[in-house]
């Protein structure tokens, strides 16, 4: 079945132009490039016009109004990088301009499949000339620093004189919005050019960042398919750079010209100008044919591991490989970066890195392409020392904090009370590298990277908490949900505490019976005694007492406040943090998203179904779902407690989040935490997978409105594929050696001869 995504569109509205530089991106996880036109839009249009790389960033001033006691002075931010996706045409003098003559056919396409974007355009100008665009945008995983723009145009009325005006803006600014806290308040001047040049018709330029002092070069050049063309000389012009094309065509004829463009930057690479060069000569050699059929074959592999299909619902399937494709775009495929929050779509919340990495994107990547997930967990070892300088800063003797939102592992959260106080990320990140090796098998990994981030992390926790009454507590810590800050004993932050200690003590344990604990032992300089305060932190950890109704409080005071009344909210006042006082929000029972419920998907076995489902019910009435990760995570437990068609209209709304713009705000970048909840809305809730220390199991169901649905997933190196339809589930080996698997609570051995259970 085809992986496209389309629009067909009758009129270029603001709203959907700005929307649609999302959708239709492109991305590699290495570079980023918004769908923006390249013919660009009027002035009164929004726009982002952006090229991203993933890790590059500039330092900005953290403007605190009391500037307290080690308070965040400055942020990492993620930068727009040089422009090279603008190409004007002008079509017998005439500019070409969507808004100005008829558009005939307008459509725009992602086929993920093939990893480009089309244009696909009839127009007719206001002289009446008739022309056919079709314009194809690639960023190769093949070589990550390419991007690539093949603009086709014919000649569909007449004989048309045809000019190509084709941009290289080296210096370009962020977008910026002073009133959404989601954006970057404003955007000074962050790139400066310190060599540019032309060199037989190729064009770069060397920039530097005004206070990182990081370098990123640009490099493009331009090919013509047709001979009687003329690729008139490379220009400079102010610093911009410009190549012109000039075409005559009869009426039938087509022309295209290709454009190819390099990034590198100096976090990577000692001479980002050579290397873009030396990257540029390769590309022209390999022609653009060799690099469409290498991004094919790198997706063939990509949906061979990953795929996952919905039977009878084309709409959701269409959502969730959407979803899918787009994970795969947004990681980092080295440790320099990670997966923003939105990717590298777009600007929203300054192309930081949160939690959302661990908790919602690597276990995608855990299921699908281990590797891939290594090396996103790989990025916080990589960040480990300024954890522990982070942590310091905070007053912590020992231990190692890593930061609620960065770039390069220092805190860039300039609110505290629902930033740097989610203590909770380090259990997060924790829970990752356990799900990793679970899954794995990878003690390797364990001994040489893990571990030590653990310890470092479970060190933290022994300095944050205390003991009372003989029960060890942590106060004054935010958990997930951020319309309820700086309170004693979070449910969820205490479990992931837990889980932490727990597993710094097992893997310390497993590491010394295998006898390869000693180099790790040297160079943490852990103690038997450390270890022995870390296990008894963990035995005695303290959860807030459910109350009479059956219900797990939040935290410790969470039921002494009065309930928000939700529905005699206005729908203008959502999302309440934009509207309220974070004060005023703190003091109610209200819940921007999953909290206590999220900790029910990473605890299963910790407390009783029913404590659990009456939790549930009571926190689903005060939860508003603000947060994009809100609802992928009610859905999972929803089905984990058997309530399947909540767990559908949950999971809807997760898997379509971006696609329909639920919450009006996927201009600004794509949801990449969401979209990985969405997949585990199918795989860990419908399907009912679950990984632990007993192995894995399955206990699959199939939504209402859907005839079946088929994964594949990977466990201990081996790949699986799993259908599930009303009657029966089926599993075979695809790759790897045979293991044994639960499937309705029943252990059956997974092999290549396809084991079916009727349901």
């Amino acid at each position: 079945m085809a992986k496209i995504f389309q629009k067909n569109i009758k009129t270029l509205s603001k709203k959907d132009s700005f929307l649609y530089e999302t959708l239709f991106h492109n991305a590699n996880g290495y570079i980023g490039v918004r769908g923006c036109l390249e013919e660009g839009v009027p002035a009164d249009f929004n726009t982002m016009r952006g090229t991203y790389i993933n890790g590059f960033y500039d330092i900005v001033d953290m403007k605190q109004a009391e500037n307290l006691c080690n308070f965040i002075e400055k942020k990492d931010t993620m930068l727009n990088i040089a422009d090279t996706q603008t190409i004007y045409l002008f079509v017998n003098g005439e500019p070409f301009d969507m808004l100005k003559g008829n558009i005939l056919k307008y459509k725009r396409t992602l086929d993920m499949d093939a990893g480009i974007t089309q244009r696909d355009i009839e127009w007719k100008s206001p002289k009446g000339d008739k022309i056919g665009i079709n314009i194809k945008r690639m960023t190769s995983f093949e070589e990550l620093s390419l991007f690539t723009i093949e603009y086709k145009v014919t000649a569909l009325s007449g004989n048309v004189s045809l000019l190509f005006s084709s941009k290289h803006i080296p210096e370009v600014m962020n977008y910026s919005d002073p009133t959404d806290p989601r954006l970057a308040a404003e955007s000074p001047k962050f790139i400066s050019t310190i060599e540019a040049g032309i060199n037989d018709g190729v064009s770069y330029a060397l920039c530097e960042t005004s206070r990182s002092k990081l370098k990123c070069c640009s490099v493009v050049s331009h090919e013509i398919s047709d001979a009687k063309s003329r690729l008139c000389t490379v220009k400079d012009e102010d610093g911009n750079l410009t190549c012109d094309v000039v075409s005559d065509l009869k009426k039938g004829e087509s022309v295209t010209l290709v454009k190819y463009s390099i990034f590198t930057d100096s976090l990577r690479c000692e001479d980002p100008l050579s290397s873009a060069k030396e990257k540029m000569a390769k590309v022209l050699d390999n022609g653009l044919k060799y690099y469409y059929k290498k991004q094919a074959a790198y997706l063939e592999e990509f949906w061979a591991g990953s795929m996952l299909e919905i039977h009878n619902d084309p709409k959701m399937n269409e959502a969730v490989n959407f979803n899918m494709y787009e994970l795969l775009c947004s990681s980092a495929k080295d440790s320099y970066g990670n997966i923003a929050a939105k990717g590298l779509s777009g600007e929203g919340y300054e192309g930081h890195y949160f939690w959302d990495s661990e908790m919602f994107v690597i276990p995608f990547f855990v299921l699908t392409d281990p590797y891939l997930a290594k090396m996103l967990i790989s990025y916080r070892y990589r960040t480990l020392e300024k954890a522990k300088e982070n942590a310091k800063l905070l007053g912590h003797k020992k231990g190692a904090l890593f930061p609620w939102r960065t770039i390069t592992g220092v805190e860039c959260s300039g609110y505290f009370p629902s930033g740097t106080a989610q203590y909770h990320i380090v259990g997060d990140i924790a829970y990752a590298i356990v799900n990793y090796y679970l899954t794995t098998g990878d003690l390797d990994f364990i001994k040489k990277y893990g571990e030590e981030i653990l310890i470092e992390t479970a060190r933290l926790w022994l300095d944050v908490g205390n003991y009372v009454g003989g029960t060890f507590r942590i106060n004054d810590v935010s958990g997930p949900d951020e319309y309820t800050c700086m309170v004693n004993n979070n449910y969820y932050t205490n479990r992931v505490a837990k889980y932490n200690l727990s597993w710094a003590v097992k893997f310390y344990e497993l590491l010394k019976e295998r006898g390869i604990e000693k180099e790790l032992k040297k160079k943490v300089q852990i103690t038997a005694a450390e270890i022995k305060e870390m296990s008894e932190a963990a035995d005695k950890m303290y959860f807030p007492k459910i109350s009479k109704d059956g219900v797990i409080p939040q935290d410790d005071s969470f039921f002494d406040k009065p309930v928000w009344n939700i529905k005699a909210t206005p729908k203008s006042d959502f999302p309440l943090l934009l509207h309220y006082h974070p004060l005023h929000l703190y003091r109610y029972q209200v819940c921007k998203q999953a909290d206590t419920v999220m900790a029910f998907f990473l605890f299963p076995d910790a407390v009783e179904k029913n404590t659990q489902k009456k939790s549930f019910e009571y926190y689903e009435k005060i939860t508003t779902h603000d947060s994009s990760l809100s609802k992928c995570a009610f859905s999972i437990v929803a089905s984990k407690l058997g309530m399947q068609d909540k767990a559908y209209k949950y999971f809807g709304n997760s898997a379509e989040f971006d696609i329909r713009d639920l919450h009006d705000n996927t201009s600004y970048g794509i949801h990449t935490a969401n979209m990985g909840g969405s997949f585990m809305a199918v795989v860990y809730g419908f399907a009912g997978l679950s990984i632990n220390e007993k192995g894995i199991s399955i206990a699959p169901f199939v939504p209402y409105k859907w005839s079946g649905y088929s994964f594949k997933i990977r466990f201990m190196g081996s790949r699986i594929r799993t259908d599930v339809t009303k009657e029966e589930v089926s599993v075979v080996l695809e790759e790897g050696e045979a293991f044994a698997m639960k499937i309705y609570g029943k252990k059956t051995k997974i092999t290549k001869k396809k084991t079916v259970v009727k349901v």
